[in-house]
């Protein structure tokens, strides 16, 4: 490279600088200026033999983050200096030691969750991706800035992906639409999210973006002219009314334009809402939501309001902090339009997020703000130990889905992702709560837990000391965070009925003259086909293994010298891992509706859903029911075409399931008998009942009883205990 490039690239890096302090959102201090001014001189020293795949100086990368996250996202001085440093510790000789020694602990922090995330192997299938995507959102608990570095970095990476191999640019476009641009969304950057949704577009389905991009492009002047024609109608109102505002049009995204077009099936020109008007006004704090208001009825007196489309933001603001008016209506031309009216204040915290949460509070409260706002994000990413792609998939959920606003009995608001059912709600209030849930109220009415809930709900929990989380409460919660305590608790519950199960092997095995050690155990675990030791001691616990497939399998086992000979002929593998911590599922068995019953059914072959999978059935008219997975390309046809032919399935355990049995009694009439029953089955053993029938005549008695239990094991001997209880004379199974 020439002395003259070299002055001239020198030139633009100074400028580059300026820039940087002249656009950052937040006001810097000299101590601001200092701390960014050495990590710059650093980040120039340290890339200074790189180059980027465009040619140009490697350090234009980190200064174009530092940037993003200085102006766009708004961030304090910390964050603009971590961002020059993002790939010092990764791709040069400067250590982290280094960054601690010049920049504090914290700098060091970021810069190092960073390194971690960007050591993430890249190619790979889609679990270990989503183990990657885990571990970025656990360096979180470090210091939620290493995200909202990784997005602007990521947001550079996708405005100068142009000279890189097609094959790299879908795939980390891919990676974006996975990952960062829900993340992006969940904390509230909206503009990035938008515009990280677009880029990725314009590398997955190029022509799709080219098309619906120069169809927006020949629209504009007409959409000025409508945006011109509808400020006309309302400007001389608002101005009688003295408001200082302005009138914007904000043409939707290519994305959702595209999400559009996908899911309601239409073309371009068929979408109706394909622009949103803002008006933005001035109002000081305490008046805000009255001028709010004051506009929306402007705007309504001169065009009809859809009612079925109001959002009203201020009242009770998204969880992302995000304020704001929304009205659809008749607009000029006949068209439905949808107007959002926020104060300059709200428009800043929709621009921005957070950062601009946290301008208009002062000292403290500016440092708790953005605690609050922390918390919030870890509550999401709290639980990390289910598996990885279940954390992800749980994680998406938890950022896409709709908001709805339910109260408690108190009348606090509290926010629930749409969907979310009583159980949900228990959990948001407290863990202990919902481990405790023995039933709910909403709107003062007894509802079952799976009652989804809808905005506006008063719901009221009531706990007992006796309630505990039992294997149906993973149906009725949808949150990820219920669905992970739900999940941890019923491990541990497992685990200790293997230890029981451990115990009663023990003694098992001891009076087959067989000692309970690693040999046995491993021979047991492939005997009975399954995969850990703890699966074993649970099933004896549960008693699914009982005492005769005990002695089947000591006379085996004793008979060493044939099976030694068997052996040789085939040989068992012993499964590895046997130790694991953990009590897996053998998925086997198909239920069906919420009574779990075995039916007859057939997998269908345009799926083939195996054991396990999320599944639906599907009544056939001539070959009963066929099984399809949820996500099957022609689930959405069946299940919008054929509701009432749909019937809820899934995946059980049948070594792990409870079957239901009805038992009849007859014998003699006599007070306190029936509470005598119940003590036996409730009680005693522990076993639930679903429903009782008690018809007496003449002094005898009949009486039915449904119970659910795990095996036929303690179905015998409820019959036997019921069986001494004085004045019964005959116990039968149904």
């Amino acid at each position: 490279m020439t002395q003259a490039a070299l002055e001239h690239e020198n030139k633009l890096i100074a400028q580059e600088y300026k820039e940087l302090l002249r656009i950052s959102y937040q006001t810097l201090t000299d101590d601001d200026k200092k701390l960014i001014r050495s990590a710059f001189e650093v980040a120039v020293d340290a890339h200074k033999e790189q180059r980027r795949k465009s040619g140009e100086a490697y350090v234009f990368h980190p200064i174009a983050v530092a940037k993003i996250v200085a102006s766009e996202i708004g961030l304090d001085a910390v964050s603009i200096a971590s961002a020059l440093l993002h790939d010092v510790v990764e791709d040069t000789p400067y250590t982290l030691d280094d960054i601690d020694r010049m920049f504090g602990e914290t700098v060091a922090r970021i810069v190092d969750g960073l390194t971690k995330i960007s050591h993430l192997k890249k190619d790979m299938n889609i679990s270990q991706q989503a183990e990657n995507f885990r571990k970025m959102l656990l360096t979180l608990n470090d210091d939620v800035r290493v995200i909202i570095i990784k997005i602007a970095d990521r947001y550079h990476n996708m405005l100068t992906m142009d000279s890189m191999p097609e094959h790299k640019q879908v795939k980390i476009a891919s990676e974006t639409l996975y990952i960062y641009a829900p993340l992006a969304h969940r904390i509230g950057l909206y503009n990035i999210k938008t515009e990280l949704e677009d880029l990725s577009l314009k590398y997955t389905e190029p022509e799709v973006y080219y098309d619906i991009k120069s169809k927006i492009e020949e629209s504009k002047e007409e959409q000025q002219a409508y945006i011109d024609a509808f400020s006309d109608i309302i400007d001389n109102s608002l101005k009688q009314e003295g408001l200082n505002y302005y009138i914007k049009g904000r043409m939707k995204s290519i994305f959702s334009m595209r999400r559009k077009m996908k899911t309601q099936n239409v073309g371009f020109d068929e979408i109706y809402d394909k622009f949103a008007i803002r008006i933005i006004y001035k109002s000081d704090a305490k008046n805000e939501k009255f001028l709010a208001w004051k506009i929306y009825s402007i705007v309504t007196d001169h065009f009809t309001p859809n009612p079925v489309r109001l959002r009203d933001w201020i009242s009770s603001p998204k969880s992302t902090g995000y304020e704001a008016l929304h009205i659809t209506v008749m607009g000029p031309k006949g068209k439905w339009v949808e107007v959002q009216i926020r104060s300059e204040r709200m428009h800043e915290i929709a621009e921005k997020g957070y950062a601009a949460h946290f301008k208009y509070k002062h000292g403290d409260q500016k440092e708790q703000g953005i605690e609050v706002w922390l918390n919030k994000l870890q509550e999401a990413l709290e639980n990390s130990n289910s598996n990885a792609v279940d954390f992800v998939e749980e994680f998406k959920l938890n950022l896409y889905s709709k908001e709805i606003f339910v109260f408690t009995p108190k009348g606090e608001l509290k926010s629930l992702p749409k969907g979310a059912t009583p159980l949900d709600f228990s959990f948001n209030i407290h863990t202990e709560v919902g481990m405790r849930t023995r039933g709910a109220k909403v709107n003062g009415k007894l509802v079952p837990l799976n009652t989804t809930l809808h905005s506006g709900d008063q719901v009221e929990i009531i706990t007992s000391e006796q309630a505990k989380p039992n294997q149906n409460w993973l149906d009725y919660a949808t949150t990820a965070r219920a669905r992970a305590k739900i999940k941890s608790v019923l491990r541990e519950e497992k685990k200790s009925v293997a230890e029981e199960g451990k115990e009663i092997l023990r003694r098992k095995l001891k009076s087959q003259k067989i000692t309970l050690n690693e040999d046995s155990i491993n021979k047991m675990v492939t005997f009975f086909k399954l995969k850990t030791s703890l699966d074993l001691f649970y099933r004896v616990g549960i008693g699914s293994i009982d005492n005769q497939m005990i002695r089947d399998f000591a006379s085996s086992y004793s008979n060493a010298f044939i099976s030694f000979f068997k052996n040789r002929i085939r040989r068992t593998p012993a499964p590895e891992d046997i130790d694991k911590e953990e009590i897996t599922s053998k998925y086997d068995l198909l239920v069906f509706g919420k009574e779990e019953e075995k039916l007859d059914y057939k997998l269908s072959q345009c799926c083939n859903p195996i054991p396990g999978d999320d599944v639906f059935g599907f009544v056939s008219v001539s070959e009963g029911i066929k099984v399809h997975k949820k996500n099957c390309p022609n689930a959405i046809s069946l299940q919008s075409n054929y509701a009432y032919r749909i019937i809820s399935a899934k995946w059980v355990d049948s070594t792990q399931e409870e079957f239901k049995a009805d038992i009849q009694l007859t014998g003699i009439d006599n007070l306190g008998l029936v509470s005598e029953i119940t003590e036996v089955i409730s009680d005693n053993m522990h076993v639930n009942m679903r429903n009782l029938n008690f018809s007496t005549d003449g002094g005898t008695f009949t009486g039915r009883i449904t119970v659910v239990v795990k095996n036929k094991g303690i179905l015998n001997k409820l019959t036997e205990n019921l069986q001494q209880i004085n004045g019964i004379d005959k116990v039968t199974r149904l």
